[in-house]
């Protein structure tokens, strides 16, 4: 997780929402993103989708089994979408979302019987760390 901070303070130097996350197999970080929605006019550049495709670009391949996502903030639904669809064995994130996390906030997305893979969660690591960094950033924004 602290690896994962030190991407959300990336984001935080680009001006971006200060996430951060890290991809891990086994004892190795094989991917590595911050938010760069902005700076990258692009929506979908969540801190998860950009080290879930830096991960997947050194690998060679989509399918992530064994893998850890970390991440500081609670992912939103399209993250979840990402994580089931690159295989992701595990997600562990920081600070809980009220608004748009979408793994035990506002929505269990992954607890859906329908889906073709299981990807377990764990909350709550280094939640202090995790949110107080947030809660920084958006009190200097006012």
């Amino acid at each position: 997780m602290r690896a994962a901070l030190e991407e959300a303070a990336r984001a935080e130097s680009l001006g971006e929402v200060p996430v951060g996350a890290v991809v891990v197999i086994g004892e190795q970080v094989v991917g590595r993103g911050c938010n760069q929605s902005i700076s990258s006019h692009d929506p979908t550049a969540h801190a998860e989708i950009v080290a879930l495709r830096d991960a997947a670009a050194r690998l060679g391949n989509y399918r992530l089994p064994g893998a850890t996502l970390y991440v500081t903030v609670e992912p939103c639904t399209m993250c979840a979408g990402a994580l089931i669809h690159a295989r992701v064995e595990r997600v562990v994130f920081g600070a809980a979302e009220p608004r748009s996390g979408a793994l035990t906030s506002t929505a269990q997305v992954l607890d859906n019987a329908a889906l073709n893979h299981r990807v377990d969660v764990v909350g709550g690591v280094l939640e202090e760390q995790c949110a107080e960094r947030l809660k920084r950033f958006f009190a200097n924004r006012r």
